[in-house]
C-alpha cells in the first residue's frame, strides 16, 4: 500500500452458528463490537470506534491456514475478500487494490487457483481474475 490507514480494526470470521454467541460473549467483556454491520454502521459507530471487533460469517472453504493452532486466512483469501467486501475494507479500493495485488503478486507465491475457487464461493470469479490478469499485464 502507498496510503496507511489511519484507524485499525479486528475482523473475527466466525462459523455462521457462532457469531451471535461470540458477540455477546465479547460484549459481555465489554469490547466494542459489530455483528455483520452495515455500511451505515460500519461509517457511523465502527469507523469512530478506539478498537472495533467485527464478527462476521466465516465463508463455507475459504482457504485458512493455522499459525500456532490458531486459523487464520491466507493471503489468497485476504485479497479476495479485499475486493468482495468493499464497504468493509474501503480504504483499500481503488488505485490501492490494484497496488495490492500489484505488490502481493510480485513478492509472494499466490496460488490462483486457490484464490479463484474461493472468489467463485463468493460469486466474484470473473472479477478477481480479471483483477490478477490487470496486475500480470502490468495495467
Amino acid at each position: 500500500m502507498l496510503h496507511q490507514p489511519g484507524r485499525f480494526y479486528t475482523i473475527l470470521e466466525v462459523e455462521r452458528d457462532a457469531t451471535e454467541s461470540v458477540f455477546y460473549a465479547l460484549n459481555d467483556l465489554g469490547k466494542e463490537v459489530f455483528l455483520n454491520p452495515s455500511r451505515d454502521i460500519l461509517n457511523k459507530y465502527v469507523s469512530h470506534s478506539k478498537s472495533p471487533i467485527i464478527i462476521i460469517p466465516l465463508i463455507t472453504e475459504a482457504p485458512i491456514h493455522k499459525v500456532d493452532k490458531v486459523a487464520t486466512c491466507s493471503l489468497e483469501k485476504m485479497l479476495v475478500d479485499i475486493y468482495c467486501d468493499p464497504e468493509l475494507f474501503s480504504t483499500f479500493q481503488g488505485a490501492e487494490l490494484k497496488r495490492i495485488y500489484q505488490t502481493a503478486f510480485s513478492r509472494y507465491n499466490i496460488n490462483k487457483a486457490k484464490m479463484l475457487r474461493y472468489a467463485d464461493r463468493r460469486t466474484k470469479k470473473a472479477e478477481v481474475e480479471l483483477l490478477i490478469n490487470l496486475q500480470r499485464n502490468g495495467s
